[in-house]
């Protein structure tokens, strides 16, 4: 089952720690702060992982992967509150090096990447079915080929783009969440969008 991804606050709830309150007690040999930390971001990380690699247990071990550099990592985090965007950066970068050296076959949805399906333009991403619906193996293989170039694209943009195209049009987070995670405005996650679909474009345009 493909996993879904949760949008937490990166303040915390609203009568619990702010994700810069638990960095600084993890910071300060608090375990267990870390713990609370994995917990208000697990889903997000391994839904953002799984859209990069197109498998759930690939996903799994890659998000692991990431909490661990985050947690050995975390003294380096200028922004104690920006630590979302952080881990998804870590995550994004973990994802496409995974890829990269076992080649995981992807599925990606060249409509909705490319924004050339309806409902595209929103304040929120469309969504889209990833798997192929076809019983024409012809069909299936031009898919998965597809699928691979797609990929190879998508690990050709700027971290931003990338990150954004993954965040707003595939998880489908508000922009806003998607701003604070990247930390820019939403002016500025509608442009990488832009800027990323028109990249994709150029590079995939001799498959279009």
């Amino acid at each position: 089952m493909e996993p879904k991804a949760t949008q937490p606050s990166t303040r915390g709830p609203v009568d619990g720690p702010t994700d810069g309150q638990l960095v600084s007690r993890v910071i300060a040999g608090e375990r267990k702060a870390f713990d609370e930390l994995v917990g208000r971001y697990q889903r997000q990380a391994v839904a953002v992982s799984y859209r990069l690699l197109g498998n759930t247990n690939d996903a799994l071990e890659v998000s692991q992967d990431a909490f661990l550099k985050a947690f050995t990592s975390l003294d380096t985090l200028q922004k104690p509150e920006a630590f979302g965007g952080w881990l998804m950066r870590i995550v994004s970068n973990l994802s496409l090096n995974y890829r990269r050296s076992r080649k995981v076959r992807s599925q990606l949805p060249l409509d909705d990447l490319l924004g050339t399906s309806e409902g595209q333009q929103g304040e929120s991403g469309g969504g889209s079915e990833w798997t192929a619906r076809s019983d024409d193996p012809q069909h299936t293989l031009e898919s998965r080929e597809m699928g691979v170039k797609l990929q190879e694209a998508l690990a050709q943009l700027p971290e931003k783009q990338r990150l954004a195209i993954v965040m707003f049009t595939i998880e489908e987070m508000p922009q806003k969440q998607v701003a604070e995670a990247l930390e820019c405005s939403v002016e500025a996650v509608k442009w990488h969008v832009f800027q990323g679909r028109k990249k994709l474009k150029e590079l995939l345009k001799e498959h279009l």
